[in-house]
């Protein structure tokens, strides 16, 4: 499959679709915009893409929790076309309120109001909305969107997102099941496990064990909190202008890369 078509699913406070389509149109992707309501219209037509990427802004305001409301939209009404996407070996990404919306749905981690969800994305220990840049180290090699990356120098813009679990016992799991996948670290790229916290703003949130992100048992769900499509380009890091040297690419494409490489090197199906 030379060139894999990607659905960029948005939803009223979705803003961040323009510049996602473009970070994996740069990458050699095709790519969609959709509505969400299109999609509940016709279900099915999930099935004429091989990426799905939900990506950051503030779906539906963010009124009930980020996340929330687009989340159980997926899981009430699109459960099936969901779960059939995601089995036939086909790749979801969830960037910042993507990540959200991913835990919300179950697609990744069932976060579930009164169900005893194992992990959630809260307010940031800060209480307030961080936007700046950070480091983040690949701590894992399951997923297929990190694959062959050490670290990654990203923006964050949220006001959710620190990752906390139910039982600490859960993310030792995860960690076990290599679904642990980025860590926030600080600039040398050194990070911290078993529980001890990063200082801010190396750990820009507060989230448990420096969690940055994570992925499902196959690997090919992945959700994450910092932004790769905003630094896809050297001119959009913040120093750019003191660097000797510009690199060919800004860090966050790689990833991008990663998921259409996936499927151009066969190893997707549908």
């Amino acid at each position: 499959m030379p060139q894999p078509r990607v659905l960029i699913l948005r939803a009223p406070g979705t803003n961040c679709d323009l510049e996602t389509a473009h970070a994996f149109e740069l990458a050699g992707a095709r790519c969609e915009r959709r509505h969400v309501n299109a999609l509940l219209e016709s279900p099915g037509s999930l099935a004429d893409f091989q990426i799905l990427c939900l990506p950051g802004g503030f779906s539906y305001g963010d009124d009930l929790a980020a996340g929330r409301i687009l989340g159980s939209q997926l899981k009430r009404r699109l459960a099936d076309a969901m779960q059939t996407f995601k089995h036939a070996g086909k790749l979801i990404l969830g960037i910042c309120n993507g990540f959200q919306i991913l835990l919300k749905s179950g697609l990744l981690a069932a976060d579930e109001p009164g169900a005893g969800a194992p992990l959630t994305l809260t307010w940031n220990a800060s209480a307030r909305f961080e936007a700046r840049w950070v480091t983040v180290r690949v701590t894992g090699s399951r997923s297929v969107f990190f694959a062959g990356i050490e670290r990654l120098y990203l923006p964050i813009a949220h006001a959710e997102g620190r990752l906390v679990a139910r039982d600490p016992a859960y993310l030792a799991e995860l960690e076990r099941a290599g679904r642990i996948v980025l860590r926030y670290a600080a600039p040398d790229g050194s990070t911290l496990v078993g529980g001890e916290l990063l200082p801010f703003p190396f750990n820009p949130n507060g989230a448990s064990d420096n969690v940055a992100a994570l992925c499902d048992e196959t690997g090919r769900v992945c959700g994450l909190m910092p932004h790769p499509e905003r630094h896809i380009d050297p001119l959009q890091h913040p120093h750019w202008t003191r660097r000797r040297a510009q690199p060919p690419a800004g860090d966050g494409l790689a990833v991008f890369r990663n998921a259409v490489e996936y499927f151009q090197n066969g190893a997707g199906s549908g």
